[in-house]
């Protein structure tokens, strides 16, 4: 099984359109259970419940296996999307989706299996609870999904590398009682190696776009329809304020993630906002791919997008979250500013 689908997706694409509004909110806008914002078509609402709770018990035990034989013991049939390029040796948050032959996303209980080839003995499972990407429709852009869009969740487990170079990946998900899996391989670098900022340590005071330096035209410095009013001069509030800092371009995203993941910040503005700074940060100079990298995302050495910093009230970076993230994980990150 590993073998024969050897070339699964290498990004999450995600195809997001549609109708949407904005609104101030209030103090309860972020809701208990965001499930209830996936659309509630026959069993989708309830595989995303059930993928949002994964077991350990529900998958086979590594024990001595090897990732092929591990292989072995699942399904073939779907592909595993990817959706973190920043991986290093130690524990990273592993993020992707599960695509089925037709092209839709499948939604269960997934976790996620590591070794250096398929023929080395595996370490997992690592499990993978789904975070859902949909917001309130008071928040959903022109971008972002809609209900007869596939995606409403993505995966995320906590992965550990035990050391730099080329890994193999096997996911497992749950699905229509029967466990089938999706091969990867990912490349992780040393710790030196990465320099994006990370958790801990100080954020570059980088000045950020505002309305005043966009002459008032906030199409040049945001991208979502409608545009949102994050703009903020980041260097201005950090060690001031805690401060959550999203870079994104909900128009010109390569992963297709952008969208939501501008939507989720404003409805977490709406809950947080009175404690915490919200900014949005467009990704291209002139929002043209063709020009580059604008230079706040430069300072941050980021590469992709989008990425999320959460700053707390001295300037230290509490969280850093990469690819997609949903509204758990993303107010996870807010909270751990605070």
């Amino acid at each position: 099984m590993y073998s024969l689908l050897r070339s699964a997706a290498a990004a999450l694409v995600v195809a997001l359109a549609g109708l949407a509004g904005t609104g101030c909110g209030g103090s309860n806008d972020t809701p208990a259970d965001p499930v209830g914002q996936v659309p509630d078509t026959p069993g989708l609402r309830e595989a995303v419940r059930e993928a949002q709770r994964p077991q350990k018990a529900s998958f086979p035990p590594a024990k001595g296996r090897t990732l092929q034989q591990l292989g072995d013991l699942v399904g073939a049939g779907p592909q595993a999307a990817l959706a973190s390029s920043v991986l290093t040796e130690g524990r990273n948050r592993f993020v992707f989706g599960v695509i089925a032959t037709d092209g839709k996303p499948i939604y269960g209980p997934t976790a996620v299996y590591v070794a250096p080839d398929p023929n080395s003995p595996a370490k997992g499972p690592y499990l993978a609870p789904a975070d859902i990407l949909l917001t309130q429709a008071r928040y959903r852009s022109k971008q972002a999904a809609t209900e007869t869009d596939p995606f409403a969740a993505v995966y995320a487990a906590h992965v550990s590398f035990a050391k730099p170079g080329k890994w193999a990946v096997l996911v497992a998900t749950r699905s229509g009682g029967r466990l089938v899996g999706a091969p990867a391989q990912v490349t992780v670098s040393t710790k030196a190696a990465d320099r994006v900022p990370d958790v801990g340590e100080p954020a570059p005071a980088v000045r950020t776009d505002t309305l005043e330096n966009a002459k008032g035209d906030v199409s040049r410095i945001d991208t979502r329809e409608p545009p949102s009013e994050m703009h903020e001069d980041f260097a201005a509030v950090r060690g001031k304020k805690p401060v959550a800092l999203l870079f994104s371009t909900p128009q010109l995203c390569t992963s297709r993630v952008c969208g939501p993941v501008t939507d989720i910040a404003l409805q977490l503005q709406a809950s947080y906002g009175d404690r915490m700074t919200f900014i949005h940060q467009e990704v291209y100079a002139d929002n043209d791919p063709q020009k580059g990298l604008r230079e706040p995302l430069r300072r941050f050495n980021l590469a992709t997008e989008p990425w999320l910093f959460v700053v707390d009230e001295n300037g230290r970076i509490t969280a850093r979250l990469e690819g997609s993230f949903g509204v758990r994980a993303f107010e996870e990150a807010v909270k751990s500013g605070l």
